[in-house]
C-alpha cells in the first residue's frame, strides 16, 4: 500500500503507472501550508493525533486490504468502503456518523475519437482528513493540488476548501465536456442540411454517438447539483464561513452545467428527428423524379409497344409515318417534362 507500483488499464493496455498515478499518495498541511508529503500510509493514524495537521490520502485502486486498514486507521465505515470498492456508483453524497462519503466522475473527450470518457472517484473526508480514490486512470488531480498550492490562505481552511478545489476540478471538467458536444451537435445540423454531402451515414454514426455520449453525461452531471446541495446543508464538513462562498459559486456552475446538459439532450432528440425527417423528405423528392422519368419514358414505349403488336399505324411502310411516330414521342414526352418540371416533381 505504502509504495509505488501496480498497472494502470488504458487503450493501449497494462502498462506502468506514470507518476501522477502512485497506488498512494500522501499530504501532510499545518496551517494552510504542505509540511509533509509522500509520507507512508501506515503513519497516517499518527499524524492524525495531532489536531492542527490536515491530511491529503490519495488512493488508485485500492484492494479490500488496503481499505480495511484505514477503517482502523482512519474510521470509514464498512458500508461506505463496500460501495467504494464496485464500479458504477451513482454520483451521490451520504453522511455516516464520522464522515462523508460521496461519488463523483470526470468528463472529458478523446481527441482521437471525441468519444466521451467518464472517470469515477471515491471521496471520504471529515474535518481532518479527505481521502480520494480514484477507480482508473483517467482523472489527473495535478490541477487541483497545484490550486491548493496556490491558495495556502484558503487551504488554511482545511479539508472544506481541499474538497471544494476538488469538485470544482471535476465540475469544471463536466462543463468542458458539455460545451464541446454542444459545439458537436452544432457541426453536425450544418452538415444535415447541406445538399452536397453524398454519403449521410458518417453523420448518423456520429449523431447516435453524440446522443449515447449525452446519455452518459446527464446521468453524471445533474447528480452533481444535488451533490453540492447537500454539501451546503451538512454540519460533519464545516463549509459556512469563508467557504461557503466558494461553495455557493460551485453549486451554480454544476446547476449551470445541469440545464445545459438538459438542453443539449433535448437538442440532440430533436436533431435525430430532424435527421430522420430529411432522409425521409430527400426519399420523397428521388421518389417523385423516378416516377416522373418513368412517366416520360412510358410514353414512347407505350407507343411503340402498341404499334409492336404487327398493326400498321398511319403511314405504316412509308417515311412520313416514321417521322410522324417519331414527332408524336417527342412532342408527348416533352408535354410531361414541361408539366412536371413546373410541378417541380423535377
Amino acid at each position: 500500500m505504502g509504495g509505488d507500483g501496480g498497472v494502470v488499464e488504458g487503450r493501449d493496455g497494462d502498462r506502468d503507472p506514470p507518476e501522477s498515478l502512485r497506488r498512494a499518495r500522501t499530504r501532510l498541511y499545518r496551517d494552510g501550508v504542505c509540511e509533509l508529503e509522500d509520507f507512508p500510509v501506515d503513519d497516517v493514524a499518527g499524524h492524525l493525533a495531532d489536531p492542527a495537521t490536515v491530511i491529503w490520502l490519495d488512493l488508485y485502486r485500492p484492494s479490500a486490504g488496503d481499505m480495511g486498514m484505514l477503517a482502523t486507521d482512519v474510521g470509514l465505515h464498512e458500508l461506505a468502503i463496500g460501495e467504494c470498492l464496485d464500479k458504477g456508483q451513482r454520483p451521490s453524497l451520504n453522511r455516516y456518523p464520522e464522515h462523508l462519503s460521496l461519488d463523483a466522475y470526470g468528463a472529458a473527450l478523446d481527441p482521437e475519437t471525441s468519444a466521451l470518457m467518464l472517470f469515477e472517484i471515491a471521496v471520504f473526508c471529515n474535518d481532518r482528513v479527505l481521502i480520494t480514490v480514484r477507480k482508473d486512470c483517467g482523472l489527473d488531480l495535478e490541477p487541483v493540488v497545484a490550486g491548493w498550492d496556490a491558495s495556502p490562505e484558503q487551504t488554511r481552511n482545511g479539508v472544506a476548501f481541499l474538497l471544494y478545489g476538488l469538485l470544482d476540478h471535476i465540475v469544471n471538467g463536466q462543463f468542458q465536456a458539455v460545451r464541446q458536444l454542444d459545439e458537436a451537435v452544432d457541426d453536425l445540423e450544418e452538415q444535415l442540411f447541406d445538399a452536397r454531402r453524398s454519403n449521410a451515414q458518417p453523420v448518423q454514426q456520429r449523431l447516435f454517438q453524440l446522443r449515447r455520449d449525452l446519455i452518459a453525461l446527464r446521468r453524471v452531471v445533474k447528480p452533481m447539483e444535488e451533490v453540492v446541495e447537500s454539501l451546503l446543508s451538512q454540519d460533519v464538513l464545516a463549509v459556512g464561513g469563508a467557504m461557503a462562498p466558494y461553495y455557493q459559486k460551485l453549486y451554480d456552475h454544476a446547476m449551470r452545467a445541469a440545464d445545459w446538459t438538459d438542453a443539449l439532450h433535448d437538442l440532440a432528440a430533436t436533431t435525430v428527428q430532424t435527421n430522420l425527417i430529411t432522409q425521409a423528405n430527400r426519399l420523397n423528392t428521388i421518389m417523385k423524379k423516378v416516377t416522373s422519368w418513368a412517366a416520360i419514358i412510358a410514353v414512347p414505349t407505350a407507343i411503340t409497344g402498341f404499334y409492336g403488336q404487327n398493326l400498321p399505324y398511319p403511314g405504316y411502310g412509308s417515311t412520313s409515318g416514321m417521322f410522324v411516330s417519331t414527332g408524336l414521342i417527342a412532342v408527348l414526352s416533352v408535354l410531361l417534362y414541361t408539366v412536371f418540371k413546373r410541378n417541380d416533381w423535377l
